[in-house]
């Protein structure tokens, strides 16, 4: 058994822990955005694949016989790529996605299919933004310049950012909502957008955004039928034991 796993995130991270405690034949495998990735107990490899058939390609000469997908639950370019080799290669798939984020009875969320969705959703008006949606999202909401945006992101930004009015906040997760709450207090946020992640480390302005009762424009997930999907690294660990157990 040789594993590849397509990483990036906290349940990743769980996932090569336990791969490597267990003693597993596996390789991580950074998209390459991160320019200091969190280190990883098990061989990283970086970078892109060069599409489908070029991770086909990959599996086949490293001799890959499982493939998780661990990656972000947007990150649909690389989850359809992984599908297709997959299938290509004939090797076994597994998606490991965190569950999403559900609205409470004291949410006020405004959910909205994709990002242009949620640039429209923000008033005229000119207001104070916490758009926490990641560095390569941005030229959407250049078309409401008049805001003023929080903008938080793993690394420094490279370059000129498409929004005249920004302020940058460089930190990694996990968030607490303390902390949060005292972030949005304080720059006056008025509105939250949002991309339906899920799991704890990102919540915490969800959380903070009910107590200080301001809508959240939450984007929803991209939809990816025909996986066997799981939620946790322990469920991916005992599929890994299964196949395992079948001689794969």
């Amino acid at each position: 058994m040789r594993i590849l796993i397509l990483g990036g995130t906290s349940d990743a991270n769980a996932l090569a822990r336990a791969a490597a405690a267990a003693r597993l034949d596996a390789i991580y495998s950074y998209a390459g955005r991160t320019l200091v990735p969190v280190n990883q107990p098990l061989p990283v490899r970086t970078g892109g694949f060069g599409g489908a058939h070029g991770l086909a390609r990959y599996l086949h000469d490293e001799g890959i016989t499982h493939v998780v997908d661990a990656t972000h639950p947007f990150a649909d370019t690389m989850s359809r790529n992984a599908m297709e080799a997959c299938v290509a290669a004939g090797v076994p798939l597994i998606a490991l996605v965190r569950p999403q984020w559900t609205q409470g009875p004291h949410d006020h969320w405004i959910t909205v299919p994709d990002l242009a969705g949620a640039a429209s959703a923000l008033p005229d008006e000119s207001t104070c933004v916490f758009l926490a949606i990641g560095r390569q999202h941005l030229q959407e909401f250049a078309a409401k310049p008049q805001h003023r945006y929080i903008l938080r992101f793993v690394d420094e930004p490279d370059g000129q950012l498409p929004l005249p009015q920004s302020e940058v906040i460089v930190a990694r997760g996990p968030f607490t909502e303390e902390g949060d709450l005292d972030l949005m207090r304080s720059r006056h946020v008025a509105w939250v957008v949002t991309r339906n992640s899920g799991g704890s480390g990102a919540r915490a302005k969800i959380d903070a955004a009910r107590r200080m009762e301001i809508p959240v424009v939450m984007i929803s997930r991209p939809d990816m039928p025909g996986r066997h999907t799981v939620a946790t690294a322990g469920e991916v660990m005992a599929w890994l034991n299964h196949e395992t157990c079948l001689g794969a």
